[in-house]
């Protein structure tokens, strides 16, 4: 009896050991049910644009659906001067993303502008049309007619003069001497068109911009049309890339049209960040951007655009890996 006591202990130890790697195992298959990884948290900025402009509706509704998808991460919004604004944050480290248009990054790149071999997407976005917006007694029927006038081409280092830059070359006119530039952006032009310190004013953006519906709700104006500079334009060579005709619809903004639809240019928008942001980050917040689509197009109706088989394209940047993570786990 008494040799026979060490062996049962040691049975009784082994079916102990046994028991607690089965536990742990039991443990670790519950953790990876739950998702493998640490949920990501902490702040998460966002480099949008100008207060009145979509960029900075979309940021703010982005921002609610975030918490609710993404509890612990706390996105906090940046305002900016606009598309080569937000990119320059970005890289800098100030936002970890950002939305630009297309044209943009492609001109960031070009330039070989600090930190633009790490720039990554996580989706294209919605479409930017360009708008040319005078008074509606104005006699103004295309860019050509600018000549000599007061302007507003947006703030340095926006997207929005970017294009006006190429619009009124193409248009045949000299940024600098055919028109005088009133380098001011959406916050501003409408009131300066309105109190006559502006005869006309360009803006690139989501249909409708609040900023611009508002003027139209108070002050007569009207959109001119931009179509006709198309071809012009694609005459430029690979910088024009990016740009497509459009048609602005009648319903955009129908006290300025008078039922009219109105020929255009539009340019995509993507959602911007680097090859240093975190892939689980990443894959989270383009899941979000994707499933919120329908809820922030009630009120931003761009927004409508959002879909899953248009945002893999995003040219001229790749995809950030957590991005291709995420459209690779919803493939069908």
């Amino acid at each position: 009896m008494v040799t026979a006591l060490p062996h049962i202990a040691g049975r009784r130890a082994l079916q102990a050991a046994i028991a607690a790697l089965a536990g742990l195992g039991v443990l670790v298959w519950w953790l990876l049910s739950m998702g493998g990884e640490p949920s990501p948290g902490g702040k998460v900025t966002l480099a949008t644009g100008l207060p009145t402009g979509v960029y900075a509706r979309y940021g703010e509704l982005l921002k609610q659906d975030l918490a609710r998808d993404m509890p612990d991460v706390d996105l906090r919004l940046r305002r900016s001067e606009g598309s080569i604004d937000n990119l320059r944050q970005l890289v800098a480290g100030r936002a970890e993303f950002a939305i630009a248009t297309a044209d943009a990054v492609s001109t960031y790149r070009s330039r070989g502008e600090r930190g633009a071999d790490r720039l990554r997407a996580c989706a294209r976005l919605y479409d930017d049309y360009m708008q040319l917006v005078v008074p509606k007694n104005s006699g103004v029927r295309s860019a050509k007619g600018l000549r000599r006038l007061r302007v507003g081409v947006g703030t340095d280092g926006s997207g929005v003069q970017l294009i006006t830059r190429r619009l009124l070359e193409a248009a045949g006119l000299d940024f600098d001497k055919d028109i005088e530039p009133v380098r001011v952006g959406i916050d501003q032009m409408p009131t300066l068109l309105e109190r006559g310190k502006l005869d006309a004013f360009f803006w690139s953006g989501g249909l409708p911009t609040t900023a611009v519906q508002h003027l139209v709700d108070r002050f007569p104006v009207r959109l001119v049309q931009l179509g006709d500079l198309s071809e012009a334009l694609h005459r430029q060579g690979d910088r024009t890339h990016y740009y497509r005709a459009a048609v602005m619809p009648a319903d955009a903004y129908p006290k300025a049209q008078d039922g009219q639809a109105v020929k255009t240019i539009a340019v995509a928008n993507l959602l911007v960040t680097t090859d240093r942001e975190d892939a689980a980050l990443t894959e989270g917040i383009t899941r979000t951007v994707i499933k919120s689509r329908d809820r922030i197009g009630h009120e931003v109706h761009a927004a409508q655009k959002v879909d899953l088989r248009t945002a893999v394209f995003t040219d001229p940047l790749a995809l950030h890996q957590g991005a291709r993570r995420y459209y690779v786990s919803v493939k069908p």
